[in-house]
């Protein structure tokens, strides 16, 4: 069974930097697109960025030049650098991919507050 599980969140304030990491395992990782999502409170999970297997990357307009997402094929991991965070940036943070039998991880919070 696929698993992703995401850390790396935390408390920061306004203008602070986090690095969150999605570890992917059991599966063919190198060959699936996977993308970051987020969920604030009361609110609908949304697309923030995403990478596909050849490294090309596309982000939401809410998050370009913040935000940066890469891959690690080797260590199976996605990250996302967030810089110059915003409060409205504060979510619950998950990783998915198109993989087979995959299913939702628990995600890591995210809290951007002074």
């Amino acid at each position: 069974q696929v698993q992703f599980v995401e850390s790396g969140g935390g408390l920061v304030q306004p203008g602070g930097s986090l690095r969150l990491s999605c570890a992917v395992s059991g599966s063919i990782f190198s060959i699936y697109a996977i993308n970051w999502y987020r969920q604030a409170p009361g609110k609908q999970r949304e697309l923030v960025a995403a990478i596909t297997s050849g490294g090309s990357t596309n982000y939401a307009d809410s998050v370009k030049g913040r935000f940066t997402i890469s891959r690690d094929n080797g260590k199976k991991t996605v990250y996302l650098q967030m810089n110059s965070l915003k409060p409205e940036d504060t979510a619950v943070y998950y990783c998915k991919g198109p993989i087979p039998g995959s299913s939702w991880g628990q995600g890591t919070q995210v809290t951007v507050t002074s």
